[in-house]
């Protein structure tokens, strides 16, 4: 007797019609031993469940087993035409990370070019302020980020087992909601392209300046900055130290290494569009899959990073001087009105929200997913204070001034140090992987919901990836500041994904289910407030 289709899809899995599905108890469970013929109990089991299978017709649902019929996924087993019981392997039943392995990988995931942007935020801030506002930052966006963790559970009467936020979104709001959510989703993929775009330049620059400079011996050791081995230089100085560093022109300031050379390779007139050569046709290609093979760089780039920031504070040692509201000649106050640059800077380092679902699935111990996203976003934090703080602790101040700090603090280093060098060339390589697969990410989000097919035609995806390409060649030619576009970017995308879309969902759920109290009211509509404040803090500080 064959189960009816209706069952087999009933229990998701993947048998042939010549097998029947058994519960059979363990000690008659095949295994090396003698094989044991199956148990009366199964044997019952089965004849209720060939009963409702007689009864039902594929179209028709009423008639379907009962749940305390069907047994649990792990319970399942087949059942040959001997008489003998075989766990099924396989079906829904994927392999589960461990607790440890989800928390790193949430922690690698999390980790980007915000990294090397820190620095410049604690100084934005101010040292004791920027402290501060990185704790309290991160218990922000973990707690929202916990709220869409939780979104899909609140869900009554549908299976929400494989939905992401977006389908989340689309229930409680409709269109308006998946769409937003698609946008601003968007908003941050292509905001970190742009950002990649920039450093890539960066990083290639400086990366032929030192090969160059090494091979013909040329000596840029007269760049403003300080003298010895571990030299840090201040190649765009502030004179304003109440300004904002970040409307300053940027321009090469190290010594020229060669007429012809400085003319065919400039950070910023050249080197930006060298990229396209490489990186537009690996956008092209229909799966990423290739350059998923790469992801484990970017563990080993903050790694090396990490090393290199504690080596750099172990040789420069500490200087600090602590003004807590006016500013001097070397030293920045504790406390300064810029700190929305840092407030946005951190949306965006924190930001995990559009994906932790899908992370989280994976995880082994469902019952343990708070307290690992609570050891992740802890673990990030302390990543962001110990690379920060070291930094600007470290900055030798005097003889340069605090306000020189660059918003990617590896242009504090001259091209000629070999320990930074490795770092650019490192991170050069784990990019020009990664940025592909933002681009696929992109694609699929957008052409997936416009054409409903991820690659509708070569044109399509090749004008897609000609508008991200040059969004991002336009910022490395005429704004490289990676620091203003992060927090930009950040705070625009952090502003329905982080704040207002996780507590309006909340909200909505807790009404419909008539649990809506006044200080929930309050403190969430207090978290969307504070979203708005963020974005219109990034054009008025």
């Amino acid at each position: 007797v064959v189960p009816s289709p209706m069952f087999l899809k009933h229990l998701r899995v993947p048998f042939a019609l010549s097998f029947r599905p058994f519960h059979v108890e363990p000690r008659n469970i095949v295994g090396d031993d003698v094989q044991e013929r199956v148990s009366s109990e199964a044997a019952a089991l089965s004849s209720r469940v060939h009963y409702y299978g007689r009864l039902t017709a594929s179209s028709d649902r009423l008639l379907v087993p009962p749940d305390h019929v069907i047994p649990s996924p792990e319970d399942i087993y087949i059942y040959s035409p001997l008489g003998t019981a075989f766990k099924v392997q396989g079906g829904d039943s994927t392999a589960k990370n461990p607790s440890i392995v989800t928390i790193f990988a949430i922690w690698n995931t999390m980790m980007g070019t915000s990294i090397l942007s820190m620095p410049w935020g604690i100084k934005q801030a101010g040292f004791t302020l920027g402290i501060i506002i990185i704790v309290l930052m991160g218990l922000l966006t973990l707690y929202c980020c916990y709220r869409v963790l939780k979104s899909t559970k609140s869900i009554p009467y549908v299976d929400t087992s494989d939905w992401e936020f977006p389908d989340v979104c689309k229930y409680y709001f409709g269109g308006f909601g998946k769409w937003s959510s698609l946008v601003f989703s968007l908003v941050s993929l292509i905001g970190a392209m742009v950002v990649y775009w920039v450093l890539m330049s960066n990083f290639l620059f400086n990366t032929g300046k030192f090969i160059y400079n090494y091979v013909h011996n040329v000596n840029t050791s007269d760049t403003f900055g300080t003298n010895g081995t571990d030299r840090v230089i201040c190649p765009y100085p502030n004179l304003d130290p109440d300004g904002d560093s970040s409307t300053l022109q940027y321009y090469v300031s190290e010594n020229s290494t060669g007429q012809v050379f400085d003319l065919w390779w400039s950070k910023t007139n050249t080197i930006p569009f060298y990229l396209i050569v490489l990186l537009l046709p690996l956008l092209n290609f229909r799966s990423a899959s290739f350059f998923a093979r790469f992801t484990f760089l970017g563990t080993l780039s903050v790694v090396y990073l990490i090393f290199l920031v504690t080596y750099k504070a172990i040789r420069l040692g500490f200087h600090l001087d602590f003004h807590w509201f006016d500013s001097s000649t070397f030293f920045v106050p504790e406390f300064r009105s810029l700190f929305p640059q840092l407030t946005g800077v951190l949306t965006l380092a924190f930001f995990i929200h559009n994906c932790i679902i899908t992370l989280m699935k994976n995880n082994k111990h469902q019952e343990n997913n708070v307290r690992d996203l609570s050891l992740a976003y802890l673990l990030v934090g302390i990543t962001y204070l110990y690379v920060g703080v070291l930094i600007f602790a470290a900055f030798p101040s005097p003889p340069l001034s605090k306000e020189c700090i660059e918003p990617n603090f590896l242009d504090n280093f001259p091209s000629s140090d070999v320990l930074v060098f490795v770092a650019r060339a490192c991170l050069l390589f784990q990019m020009t992987t990664v940025y592909p697969l933002l681009g696929y990410l992109v694609r699929v989000q957008l052409m997936g919901q416009l054409f409903g097919d991820h690659y509708p035609s070569f044109l399509h995806v090749f004008i897609l990836n000609i508008l991200v390409v040059g969004a991002g060649v336009l910022m490395a030619r005429f704004y490289p500041n990676i620091g203003s576009i992060i927090r930009y970017s950040g705070a625009l995308c952090g502003l329905a994904l982080v704040f207002v879309l996780p507590s309006l969902i909340h909200l909505t759920s807790l009404n419909r289910r008539g649990e809506l109290r006044w200080p929930s009211a309050v403190f969430h509509g207090f978290l969307v407030l504070l979203g708005v404040a963020n974005l219109f803090g990034q054009f008025f500080m």
